[in-house]
């Protein structure tokens, strides 16, 4: 992060991309007075919403059209009175229409120590002490699909299924999830694309053994679905009623 200053988590569902990232960031503020915010990226996302644009509003009774800075601008103008590393995460960034949204900031992402003018007006520059973290499920879009330009402008950092972590966590409440583990490498294998491996997160809960029933059948089994779709019969191995009892928690 401190060599590229802008980074990408991305993987499958369920590998704990938003909660590294907020690890993360509180990692590089450490104890200074930096500080962190999250937007969340979604097809609607814009340039305006994100830069500057022009917003209609009502000024004593008449209709105005100032040109508004956007969640970055904004993000940068307070982080200029900062010291410390100041953070700000992407949530889902390949939803949006990356190339569109960030406009010029592609430009300064690169060059850091310029400053250039918007299309709207006036000059910006990024801060030195910014650092952008995206995340990225590749279920919804491979990195394979992402803008040159942009990859080159972040270093990618891949997250997949990490079953340590999840023994580690129910072995401190004292289940054992051996089982589950062993099942779910099984179904990742079955779907043999890395992109949409089924993640641990799904069942990190305090109560697995009362809520695993419910998280496969409401969770797992609909996402399987549409996943296999033209293929139902690889899905029927991996049924509720099918693993249930080899699920011992």
């Amino acid at each position: 992060m401190n060599r590229k200053l802008q980074a990408v988590l991305y993987g499958s569902p369920g590998t704990g991309k938003t909660y590294l990232a907020e690890k993360l960031a509180q990692h590089l503020i450490g104890g200074g007075d930096g500080f962190s915010e999250l937007v969340q990226f979604h097809p609607a996302y814009s340039y305006e919403d994100f830069i500057q644009g022009i917003r209609p509003q009502s000024q004593n009774g008449i209709l105005a059209y100032p040109l508004v800075p956007g969640r970055f601008l904004e993000f940068c103008k307070k982080a200029e009175f900062r010291e410390d590393a100041c953070v700000l995460i992407l949530d889902e960034i390949n939803r949006a229409n990356l190339a569109q949204v960030f406009g010029e900031l592609m430009y300064l992402l690169e060059y850091r120590d310029k400053e250039i003018p918007l299309a709207g007006g006036n000059r910006f520059r990024i801060p030195k002490n910014v650092r952008i973290i995206g995340t990225m499920n590749t279920a919804d879009k491979s990195i394979a699909n992402i803008d040159h330009a942009l990859r080159r402008r972040f270093a990618f950092i891949e997250l997949c299924p990490n079953y340590k972590v999840l023994r580690s966590y129910h072995q401190k409440r004292g289940l054992t999830v051996d089982r589950l583990i062993n099942i779910l490498q099984q179904l990742n294998q079955v779907i043999a694309d890395k992109n949409y491996e089924i993640g641990i997160s799904f069942f990190l809960t305090d109560n697995l053994r009362d809520d695993i029933e419910d998280i496969w059948r409401m969770e797992i089994e609909p996402y399987l679905e549409e996943y296999f779709f033209n293929q139902l019969e690889k899905l029927d191995e991996f049924r509720w009623d099918k693993i249930k009892g080899r699920v011992w928690i």
